[in-house]
């Protein structure tokens, strides 16, 4: 008896090339690598060959190795230390006094018995448009000791001219005013925005159990607003420790280093002693000092677990 030969064996049916599938994953990097690239190369690449520059020095055309020379030369720097010390007290006196002055003129804008609320809103936010040499350019004229507007304004009052760009304690309380004009109605707008998300249920609540506007908002508003005070006070910090354009176009720095800041300080080792090493080495202590700030607010204004 003869078998049957046997039934061939079904084709297999050939699995999906993975190409395609590996292609549409690529995609999304694809369109990613133009703002990668251009990223390392004017962020990452600059950031990296400065903290090589922090450690050489350039001796008679030629860069020395030098390790942390620079930053230990800090330690022992006398207009360092001035310039850290007119920066501290920018932070310590005119950032508190800007961000309640923002808290307040926050509440005002978000009253309902505020009429044209959007025209003052946009009033106060636009001096933040406003560039930075262009309202520095503004202020040095404004506050002119001889032929400024403020102390004509003065003049017609019988008060005599008051040197504002020109006596140390003058030029520090000038150089405040000017920020407080810039930033104030940018945190103002910030600070509304959170406002603006409190239920007003709380006010409800709090007014029903008898609490007066000062108890509402010690008790309702604050506490709503500390997300945002957050947010300013590490912003105001932030750019606080970096100001450079306000002092270098009001003052220069001066009278006598009085207006002299980290960021102009800086500025003069790279480009007017062509220090670039001890420059370089500035920037990267600044950088630490922004982190342990940063830090440090974040572990006493944020939220507690």
């Amino acid at each position: 008896m003869t078998l049957a030969p046997p039934a061939p064996a079904p084709a297999r049916t050939k699995a999906p090339a993975a190409r395609p599938r590996r292609r549409g994953r690529a995609a999304p990097y694809l369109f990613v690598l133009p703002a990668l690239l251009l990223f390392a190369a004017f962020k990452l690449y600059p950031i990296g060959w400065s903290f090589v520059m922090s450690l050489h020095r350039t001796v008679a055309g030629v860069d020395t190795y030098v390790g942390a020379d620079n930053y230990t030369r800090m330690l022992d720097d006398p207009l360092m230390w001035t310039a850290l010390r007119n920066t501290g007290v920018i932070l310590a006196v005119q950032v508190p006094l800007m961000l309640a002055l923002a808290t307040a003129l926050a509440v005002a804008l978000n009253s309902t018995l505020l009429r044209g609320r959007s025209l003052f809103r946009l009033g106060f936010f636009l001096p933040m448009v406003t560039g930075l040499v262009a309202y520095g350019i503004v202020f040095s004229v404004l506050l002119n000791k001889d032929y400024g507007l403020v102390n004509w304004l003065l003049g017609q009052l019988g008060i005599d001219p008051v040197p504002w760009l020109t006596d140390g304690l003058w030029a520090r309380i000038s150089l405040g005013l000017a920020l407080t004009w810039h930033y104030t109605g940018y945190n103002a707008v910030l600070l509304l925005a959170r406002l603006q998300t409190i239920p007003h249920e709380l006010y409800d609540a709090a007014s029903v159990d008898g609490a007066g506007a000062f108890a509402a908002f010690r008790h309702v508003t604050l506490p709503g607003l500390r997300p945002a005070l957050l947010l300013t006070t590490v912003l105001s910090t932030i750019g606080t420790l970096q100001l450079f354009d306000e002092p270098y176009v009001l003052t220069g720095g001066g009278p006598d280093n009085a207006t002299l800041t980290i960021g102009v300080y800086l500025y003069r080792n790279a480009f007017t002693y062509f220090d670039f090493g001890y420059a370089s080495a500035l920037a990267y202590a600044l950088t630490v000092l922004i982190g342990l700030l940063g830090l440090l607010q974040f572990r006493l204004l944020g939220e507690k677990p």
